[in-house]
């Protein structure tokens, strides 16, 4: 099988937000692109913090149920993120996701800048497409031979 690394399968069109946004303008993003979350950004492109739907729902409805002031992003983002390098390796990156709850993960650089994200349906994709090409190349068996191969 051939190596499989994050930044083969990763996604380099993803929303990121800053640290200084609202809140209800993250929502609107988070919807716009029909994504569950995303980077915090600095405006040299390092990493800062996650923004997700949940932290989002959670600021909204502070403000729809007491009236409060709208949050920025970095008032409800997770500072503590894990993230991947681009160069990983897909399969150990799919493993770690069996263990640990993030089904998306920002990709850095050397210089720690967001390049891209990369989420389990990415991860699966990647995988389906080897599996495809292992079963094309496979030799066929009769259904009675595969039990006793």
């Amino acid at each position: 099988m051939e190596s499989m690394k994050v930044s083969d399968y990763m996604s380099t069109d993803f929303v990121n937000f800053r640290p200084e946004e609202l809140v209800v303008e993250a929502v609107r993003e988070l919807i716009k692109h029909e994504v569950i979350g995303g980077p915090v950004v600095a405006a040299n492109k390092q990493l800062v913090g996650w923004i997700s739907e949940q932290d989002c729902l959670s600021s909204a409805l502070q403000v729809v149920y007491y009236n409060q002031r709208v949050a920025q992003v970095e008032d409800v983002m997770k500072t503590e993120v894990l993230t991947v390098r681009e160069d990983d390796d897909l399969l150990s990156l799919a493993q770690q996701m069996l263990q640990q709850k993030p089904k998306v993960y920002p990709v850095l650089n050397d210089d720690k800048q967001v390049i891209g994200v990369i989420s389990r349906r990415l991860i699966l994709r990647a995988v389906d497409k080897q599996l495809m090409a292992t079963y094309k190349s496979a030799p066929r068996q009769q259904p009675h031979e595969a039990h006793l191969a």
